[in-house]
């Protein structure tokens, strides 16, 4: 599928396989059981992330314009300096795995151990996420609706209703 949207001129058909790409990704983490991440995959890969590309194709052309038909620098510029601040922001990082990493410090023990039984889940993600950290989600779940309904707006700031 990747080879399939790189190689694709055709937008519409890119969204599609993009969505299904999305969905099949949702399928693998249910495989892997971790249903929160699958949830979230199918709702905003394959969901709102599919619908609003192609609310932007139907305001849009679905056909690729050529290469270097709007090579601006400026936009690059800014692409190149967010990435390399990104990277600067991650060179003091622990090391992948390190058990003297300060996560692992604090309550993560207590997490693994006392989370099946204080929750009644097992799976220890969904514990975490909607037991211990249900307000964090909410509030997430809050901005992310928020951000949602913002998008509608503006996009349909731009219609004009006829009088009849």
């Amino acid at each position: 599928m990747a080879v399939g949207i790189v190689r694709l001129h055709n937008l519409f058909a890119v969204v599609m396989l993009s969505g299904i790409y999305s969905l099949i990704s949702a399928g693998l983490f249910v495989t892997m059981d971790a249903v929160d991440v699958a949830f979230t995959e199918a709702a905003v890969g394959g969901g709102i992330a599919t619908v609003l590309m192609l609310g932007t194709l139907a305001l849009t052309t679905d056909e690729e314009k050529g290469p270097l038909a709007n090579l601006q620098v400026l936009p690059l510029l800014v692409v190149l300096i967010t990435g390399a601040a990104l990277i600067y922001g991650t060179l003091d990082m622990p090391s992948f795995g390190d058990p003297q990493a300060p996560i692992h410090q604090h309550v993560a023990d207590l997490y693994l151990a006392e989370a099946p039984v204080t929750t009644g889940v097992p799976n220890i993600v969904t514990a975490v996420l909607a037991s211990y950290r249900g307000y964090d989600t909410m509030g997430e779940l809050s901005v992310i609706f928020t951000a949602g309904i913002g998008v509608m707006l503006l996009l349909g700031a731009g219609t004009r209703r006829r009088k009849d």
